[in-house]
């Protein structure tokens, strides 16, 4: 019982549930504003529930859009545990299982209805710009929650299983998964929707690894200097980064020099360019984009910034 609570006392956890819950928020309010008085079902669990819903009153069957979400996910949760692991599950029990209760919670706060134009059906009355809406911004609460190994639940289960064991970015995944789920609004839907809804889908697995790859970009930076050996210690000392060292010889000159690469966030990379500048070193330098990081990178790090000349060393 004691190591089950011992989660409970780290700064890790207490920071990831507050990402979790500001993320699905976030979500709660694409939902409500733009999917749900849109009618479009987008390739989602919300959009199925949307589905199941109309499907069900028209049977007579009173039900709320929020309690079908909460009994789909409650299905797909179990497959998210076995099938992808306890960590992304019990996450992502969480994040689901408020998605429904913060759509009412939004309801409360602000409701629609004191937003929409006269005669306006929908926030943006124009079923096109409502979906690159709710796309952009469920897109973005998706990018920070898999970030953290969560997930909105439904939908990003589904998504996170063919990532796993298909090797699929995550994106496409969700593209995927998404456009099966939109062919089930050709039954409460007309064609035009429906294809909108596909469409959406697809520019929501386009945006997810967007987000995503700018979330992980780091930059791989290769520099060749006399001055090396200073730049190295810089790299070491005051950004916390590792680098490594190259000999290389130029193909005009013959002559041989060293070459520092090292792997750096955008702001460490800002830094280290400030500091060549600063100290005049003669340097060929090449950058370049990284989306992705396997092995050692440690992400608190903590890079001294230069002030002034007192700082340089």
């Amino acid at each position: 019982m004691t190591n089950f609570l011992k989660p409970l006392g780290t700064w890790k956890f207490w920071k990831e549930l507050f990402i979790m819950t500001a993320g699905m928020f976030v979500a709660a309010a694409a939902v409500y504003y733009f999917l749900l008085p849109s009618k479009l079902v987008i390739g989602s669990i919300t959009g199925l529930s949307v589905v199941v819903t109309n499907l069900l009153n028209a049977a007579g069957i009173g039900i709320r859009v929020s309690n079908v979400i909460v009994i789909i996910n409650a299905v797909l949760l179990v497959l998210a545990w076995i099938l992808i692991g306890s960590e992304f599950g019990a996450k992502t029990v969480y994040t689901a299982l408020i998605l429904g209760p913060m759509v009412d919670l939004w309801e409360k706060i602000l409701p629609i209805e004191s937003l929409l134009e006269p005669g306006a059906t929908s926030l943006m009355n124009d079923p096109w710009f409502d979906l690159l809406c709710f796309v952009l911004i469920l897109s973005l609460s998706q990018t920070i929650l898999f970030s953290i190994n969560a997930s909105t639940g439904g939908l990003d289960i589904l998504a996170k299983i063919i990532n796993k064991y298909f090797h699929a970015d995550i994106g496409t995944s969700v593209s995927i998964a998404g456009i099966a789920i939109c062919c089930t609004a050709f039954a409460i839907n007309p064609f035009r929707l429906v294809v909108i809804g596909i469409i959406g889908t697809w520019i929501n697995g386009i945006a997810l690894d967007y987000f995503t790859a700018s979330l992980n970009r780091r930059k791989r930076v290769c520099i060749i200097s006399k001055d090396y050996e200073k730049i190295r210690r810089y790299i070491l000392d005051n950004l916390h980064r590792g680098c490594s060292l190259y000999e290389v010889t130029g193909g005009y000159s013959g002559e041989k020099s060293m070459e520092v690469q090292a792997l750096l966030s955008q702001t460490e990379f800002a830094d280290l360019m400030e500091y060549i500048r600063r100290n005049e070193f003669g340097s060929f330098i090449t950058a370049g984009n990284v989306s992705e990081v396997y092995g050692q990178w440690n992400p608190k790090s903590k890079p001294v910034r230069l002030r002034g000349p007192k700082s340089q060393k």
